[in-house]
């Protein structure tokens, strides 16, 4: 479905689309979603999904892979029609119950992770890097599975610092939830 430019769209009419057509708005600018993902792109989400699962089960936080709806500056009391921008994470994780309703999260969850495709790097590394920084979203991964390596940014002062990387064989801390590390064998298997 061709969206015209010209106008800001919001929730409220991403709400009206159809289901079958997977749109972000970013700052009211309707972006397509890529093709679905290929075969190595879901297992490195599955891995990562299953271990926070594993690791949150009895806890407060919870975990969601794509999709699962974003809506990261968007506060109590806006409308559908306030809200212009909107994201499917492939892993968010919150900690804030409050923040969860039935289309998703409303404001910035505690942590999103980005699988990348080749389609979606610039996407992934400077317009969602920026929009999650700008949110506040504590913590951002940034999953590679063609060089099998995670970046992970931890938000300080307002803006993400380089807090990690892994490859093969190494186990990340997930910095936001106390004594949580991720397998990266698990996530990218010889």
């Amino acid at each position: 479905m061709p969206l015209p430019m010209e106008k800001r769209y919001t929730l409220a009419d991403a709400l009206t689309w159809d289901e079958q057509e997977r749109i972000e708005l970013i700052y009211g600018d309707p972006v397509m979603m890529s093709p679905p993902p290929v075969r190595i792109h879901q297992k490195a989400s599955i891995s990562l999904a299953t271990q926070l699962n594993n690791y949150l089960s009895g806890k407060k936080c919870e975990v969601y892979a794509a999709p699962f709806a974003v809506r990261p500056f968007e506060r109590d009391g806006d409308s559908p029609e306030d809200v212009d921008t909107m994201v499917e994470p492939d892993i968010t994780v919150v900690c804030d119950p409050s923040k969860l309703d039935d289309i998703g999260c409303k404001g910035a969850p505690d942590l999103v992770m980005e699988i990348l495709s080749p389609s979606t790097q610039r996407h992934d590394k400077l317009t969602k890097f920026n929009l999650y920084q700008r949110a506040g979203v504590r913590e951002y991964w940034i999953v590679d599975p063609v060089s099998k390596s995670v970046q992970v940014f931890v938000l300080e002062n307002g803006y993400y610092a380089a807090k990690d990387f892994g490859a093969v064989g190494d186990r990340l801390k997930v910095n936001i939830l106390e004594d949580c590390t991720i397998d990266l064998s698990e996530v990218f298997p010889e």
